[in-house]
């Protein structure tokens, strides 16, 4: 096992200043989705790579600029880090315990929305960078930055990026975005993403919204919309949608081994939810094979007619849904986005309109290769307990057209945990969770520069 004790000490030594790097960029509103503080976010970003010795520039694409760093190394070997500076909206505020950009500290929790998704990953890397040339002076490897703007609004323009800059961000491996502790403290090793197709779906009606007393006689289509809606899940969970399952990739026996001895704690996980049982009291392997390698539809959001306080009798116009398809190792977010239509028109429902969102390719890495060999061999170092191993993450990112789709390995772990409240009010880290993940990246350096 490779020793960085003297890079852990400085980490230590400092931590306060790295406590107060991640705060700083907290501070900082970056909402990619209302363009808010985007530009003051790149060019803090691009500052903190070139304050540690970095060469950095902002590349243009037709949306917010993506931020790239990159840091020399005794050899040409090359990790590269995917972050992104931009955070979900903060709505609702009032469910906000502390203002949602004052990175306040409380009980061992640094409150923030963007703390964990995605500005602490991004600062503990940085900060690894940082204190490991503090004491070592140099690099073992080559390490790059890709920081992107918009993975909040579904990464639009990363392809984009990828055709224009193909050759820049070619590397040996890449340490994704993110990284979790399950809810019994131990970390979560992630090889992989699951795709995703978001659409929404638009029933209309008359031209206004009616008084109700017009049900008798004129269509509604929060009714039609739920019609359709029956039609693409029965109550088992199984997706009625012909042709959803034709590419689902059958799992082979290094698939179930990983399921077998990947630790997940049912019980841990159901009373920090409040809850009593999994979906179809699923428990053990078959559980753990649904989450990761089975693929979903979700009703995300769910809107027609009026829905505030009281009674208000109307006859809505229009109703909306939106919904995301997870998706599995080799589904085809294009096709399923098309097989979609085809089933809406076959089952009477040609009239309601779709949109197509994010559609990302699922993507996955296998474990025998030296990123995945050098993340795992680090983590027992810096934990003092073996990492829950998961074969894909049961989110969702742009994960395959950076890495994938151009044989760049790719594994996520990070400085989350079970309770992050990502994308919800009270977003936070624990700060000592923060101070390890530095010292993991530090660590993961030193590893990876050894494997072949």
């Amino acid at each position: 096992m490779t020793s960085v004790q003297d890079v852990y000490a400085f980490i230590e030594q400092n931590k306060e200043m790295y406590i107060r790097w991640l705060q700083e960029i907290c501070r900082q509103p970056s909402v990619a989705a209302q363009n808010r503080g985007m530009k003051e976010t790149a060019n803090m970003v691009e500052r903190f790579i070139q304050e540690i010795g970095g060469e950095s520039r902002q590349l243009e694409t037709s949306g917010f600029p993506v931020v790239y760093g990159e840091f020399a190394g005794e050899s040409e070997k090359t990790l590269s880090f995917y972050n992104h500076y931009d955070v979900q909206p903060e709505d609702p505020v009032d469910l906000w315990e502390s203002p949602p950009f004052g990175a306040e500290i409380r009980d061992g929790r640094m409150y923030a929305r963007g703390v964990a998704d995605n500005k602490g990953n991004l600062m503990a890397r940085l900060a690894a960078v940082h204190a490991y040339q503090q004491v070592r002076g140099k690099l073992p490897t080559r390490v790059k930055f890709i920081v992107e703007g918009e993975e909040e609004i579904g990464s639009v323009h990363l392809e984009e990026f990828v055709e224009k800059y193909r050759e820049m961000i070619q590397a040996d491996g890449c340490i994704w975005e993110f990284g979790y502790k399950n809810a019994d403290g131990r970390p979560q090793v992630s090889l992989g993403v699951k795709g995703m197709c978001y659409v929404e779906l638009v029933c209309r009606g008359a031209n206004t919204d009616l008084h109700s007393a017009n049900a008798a006689i004129i269509e509604n289509p929060a009714w039609r919309l739920l019609w359709a809606l029956q039609t693409l899940k029965t109550p088992d969970e199984r997706i009625q949608i012909k042709g959803f399952y034709d590419k689902v990739a059958a799992l082979n026996e290094d698939d179930v081994a990983m399921l077998e001895n990947m630790i997940y704690n049912e019980e841990s996980t159901l009373e920090k939810l409040g809850l009593k049982s999994f979906l179809l009291d699923l428990t053990g392997v078959p559980l753990k094979e649904k989450l990761i390698f089975q693929p979903t539809c979700t009703v995300c959001g769910l809107v027609s007619g009026y829905t505030g306080p009281g009674s208000k009798t109307v006859l809505p116009a229009e109703a909306r849904v939106k919904l995301d398809f997870r998706l599995v190792p080799d589904q085809d977010p294009h096709e399923i986005f098309t097989l979609l239509r085809k089933h809406l028109d076959e089952h009477g429902f040609s009239d309601i309109e779709m949109e197509g969102f994010t559609l990302e390719h699922p993507a996955r890495t296998p474990f025998d290769n030296p990123l995945t060999r050098a993340v795992v061999n680090t983590v027992k170092d810096i934990y003092g307990m073996e990492p829950t191993i998961m074969p894909m993450s049961p989110g969702t990112g742009p994960m395959y057209i950076l890495c994938q789709s151009l044989g760049i390995p790719a594994v996520s772990v990070g400085v989350g945990n079970f309770a992050s409240n990502n994308h919800a009010p009270n977003e936070n880290v624990i700060v000592e969770d923060y101070i390890q993940g530095i010292k993991h990246m530090a660590a993961i350096f030193e590893e990876f520069a050894k494997e072949v």
